[in-house]
């Protein structure tokens, strides 16, 4: 594996971070004396970030608890402290690591300086700052369902991290759905609620639905055991309604707990919203009162 690479993208205006499974595309905006001290700081966070990570990784991978465990490194700690208030179910911190990582890059690179805006994007788990006054756009997976494709989040919102789950998406799930897009307080809590919330969207033992055990597929991976879906096929209205349902009830439950602000649904052409009227997400615009 290379070491830490930075580059900046052809538009001149996106860092490009790779190192090993992390891939991250940075922004800023703001005055240029400004920007060059952030990047500057991201770059330099992003040499030990993943290096900090393998050193615990082996606890990382185990269940989490309501009693949150004592890790090392920050990014570490921040996973934990998103999944630990989740724990009564099955859930390890490597279900809010790439929330957490871009948490622990955007902390890194607006410390001390002056932007308006900044985000990470790590993968499409989004970290986002916002000084007062300003706002941001962004895309949304699970489209085609009638629902926009963009969203604006507010400076006075209290959203500052977007995630996406599902099926068809880069990390393992046990449920069905193709997208769960949940915003939430930072990246990390976005990441580990997206996970679980998409792992309810499910009907289990349908046999439309292709499972294996996650570690035939990765056999490091956290699931160890427990099945992932690989496959759905075609599916009634009716059931879709019911895995829908399923995984809603989960994020209205998350919801009223104030673990998330919001999350998006997607099955099958489907859609369900929990936290704001789908027709003010239809418009693409995110407000809370």
């Amino acid at each position: 594996m290379n070491g830490p690479q930075a580059s900046w993208l052809p538009d001149g205006r996106r860092l490009h971070l790779n190192h090993g499974p992390i891939d991250l595309i940075v922004e800023g905006f703001g005055a240029k004396d400004e920007l060059h001290a952030a990047y500057s700081q991201a770059v330099e966070r992003f040499q030990t970030i993943l290096p900090e990570l393998v050193e615990e990784l082996t606890e990382l991978r185990r269940p989490a608890s309501t009693s949150p465990r004592r890790f090392t490194g920050p990014t570490a700690r921040r996973m934990e402290a998103a999944v630990a208030p989740l724990a009564e179910q099955f859930i390890t911190p490597m279900a809010a690591v790439a929330g957490s990582v871009a948490d622990e890059m955007l902390a890194a690179m607006v410390a001390g300086s002056r932007l308006d805006r900044a985000y990470v994007n790590n993968g499409g788990d989004i970290a986002l700052y916002l000084a007062p006054g300003q706002q941001m756009s962004a895309a949304i997976a699970g489209t085609g369902h009638g629902l926009a494709d963009r969203m604006t989040i507010r400076w006075q919102d209290p959203v500052r991290g977007i995630a996406t789950s599902g099926w068809r998406g880069r990390s393992f799930s046990r449920g069905i759905a193709d997208a769960v897009t949940v915003l939430a307080a930072n990246g990390a809590a976005a990441d580990a609620a997206a996970t679980l919330v998409a792992n309810a969207v499910d009907l289990p033992g349908h046999p439309a639905i292709v499972r294996r055990p996650a570690c035939e597929l990765a056999p490091d991976s956290d699931l160890g055991d427990r099945l992932a879906t690989t496959g759905v096929g075609l599916l009634t209205p009716r059931e879709i309604f019911r895995a829908l349902d399923a995984g809603l009830a989960v994020a209205d439950q998350m919801r009223r707990q104030g673990s998330i602000q919001t999350a998006v649904l997607f099955l099958a052409g489907e859609h369900r919203v929990s936290g704001m009227p789908a027709e003010r997400f239809t418009r693409g615009v995110l407000s809370h009162a």
